[in-house]
């Protein structure tokens, strides 16, 4: 039984912590929109999407109303397009054209799944939509992409490493006129899960089923109110315990918005995601609860181990309140979406070699990082490989989000407007890894990797 205390209290995490649910996220396979010409395939898949997820928006608001939990995102995410369009005649920029007019006229936010899986090799179909990503994601409004270049068994794709350097910037340049907004659509990962309902990152693996709902919570000012609730005193176990206890509430929450939505749309549950999810919003930020545990600003050193610890409860919090926590669930270091981490940048508290080694303890990587405009494609391509190694080598997701803002220099403010955010463009370094970039074939798999 939920006693009053707890939904007063609920209650007050929605309206004064800014719990929300970050996104309820529908997993539709496109398995059987394979066709040779590129038209019926895109109209199959334009048909499928908007029938299977034509109530999603209406269910999701329902929810809220009826429960007066915020479900900020309604997002969809489809099976990787490179497959769909392997077989197909023509552009495969047409099938992305499609889903875009499919999440416009379903009302969702955005839809995940425009990417290829390339971590061992490329197909033919791999090729071609990894050289359609700049102009579909310069044409789309609702489209995200993402590649996954590296697994802990197969090790690093390098030739495809030195290619994502390149899209990312011709991602920019095409869409130079919005401050290079097109590469906050555009993920690289290592280790990408088949599940996860955050964008620019979502699809629907290829083991998943027909359909699926995933619900993905964020609730940083929660754990950031508890905190300052604790006695200075506290040590790190008392700390830790009430970061659980925490999360343990939240990821409730999200179960029942994920098993009502399951139950309405009459499509089974996948897995909730606790991820904290931070925002511009003041109050609703991963870098407050760090520095809420004794930093004076997020950056210093004992950050990463602060962050190892939030980490750890969040994950351990998560899983005792669902049996089926998935995605990336722990926490998420988006720079420009977190007020906390805009701010630690401003002031040079916290630096991009800093947010590396932040990476090995998170639950993903290096996320929404503006660099200056001219930024060269080697040295993209050099950020992505080191965040590859963290996740190929810990046997963990990391991935890269990085935004080579046309025409702004080290320092220089920028916006991309609602969760995105903005802050400040963060220096890269100034010498060279060109040649190390353009080796080409395959970081080998760790030993570890042989498990069998």
């Amino acid at each position: 039984m939920i006693s009053p205390r707890e939904i007063l209290e609920t209650i007050n995490m929605i309206s004064n912590e800014n719990l929300d649910i970050r996104t309820v996220t529908l997993g539709i396979s496109l398995r059987d929109c394979v066709h040779p010409d590129i038209e019926i395939a895109s109209r199959q898949v334009y048909e499928k999407i908007t029938r299977i997820a034509c109530d999603l928006v209406k269910t999701g608001e329902e929810i809220e109303r009826d429960f007066g939990i915020p479900i900020i995102n309604k997002r969809i995410a489809v099976t990787p397009i490179s497959i769909i369009g392997e077989s197909s005649r023509g552009d495969m920029a047409q099938i992305a054209l499609a889903m875009d007019r499919a999440a416009a006229e379903l009302g969702v936010n955005f839809i995940g799944g425009y990417g290829a899986l390339v971590h061992k090799g490329y197909t033919e179909g791999d090729r071609r939509l990894i050289l359609s990503i700049p102009e579909v994601l310069a044409r789309t409004k609702h489209v995200c992409a993402s590649v996954n270049i590296a697994t802990t068994k197969a090790g690093i794709n390098m030739d495809a490493v030195a290619q994502m350097g390149f899209i990312i910037k011709q991602t920019a340049e095409l869409t130079a006129e919005s401050s290079s907004i097109g590469c906050a659509k555009l993920v690289v990962f290592a280790n990408a899960p088949e599940d996860n309902p955050f964008m620019a990152g979502a699809f629907h693996g290829i083991g998943e089923p027909e359909c699926v709902i995933n619900v993905g919570v964020s609730g940083p000012g929660v754990v950031h109110s508890a905190l300052k609730k604790l006695s200075p005193e506290a040590d790190f176990s008392q700390v830790a315990e009430l970061i659980k206890k925490t999360a343990f509430k939240i990821t409730r929450m999200g179960q029942l918005v994920a098993n009502e939505a399951s139950r309405r749309l009459g499509i089974p549950f996948g897995v909730v995601d606790l991820s904290l999810a931070p925002t511009p919003v003041i109050g609703d930020s991963v870098a407050h609860i760090l520095e809420q545990m004794g930093l004076e600003k997020c950056g210093t050193h004992g950050t990463t181990a602060a962050l190892a610890l939030l980490n750890d409860a969040v994950k351990k919090g998560g899983i005792m309140a669902s049996s089926h926590v998935g995605g990336l669930s722990g926490a998420f270091i988006p720079v420009s979406e977190d007020a906390g981490m805009i701010d630690a940048v401003r002031c040079g508290a916290l630096s991009l070699d800093k947010l590396e080694a932040m990476t090995c303890v998170c639950s993903v990587g290096l996320d929404m990082i503006p660099v200056p405009g001219d930024t060269s494609e080697h040295t993209i391509s050099a950020i992505i490989a080191d965040e590859a190694a963290i996740g190929v080598t810990n046997n963990k997701t990391t991935a890269v989000r990085i935004i080579p803002v046309q025409g702004k220099k080290a320092g220089d403010p920028v916006e991309f407007g609602g969760l995105l955010g903005g802050g400040v463009v963060m220096p890269v370094s100034n010498y060279s890894s060109s040649i190390f970039a353009q080796r080409g074939g395959r970081i080998p798999a760790p030993i570890h990797s042989l498990r069998n």
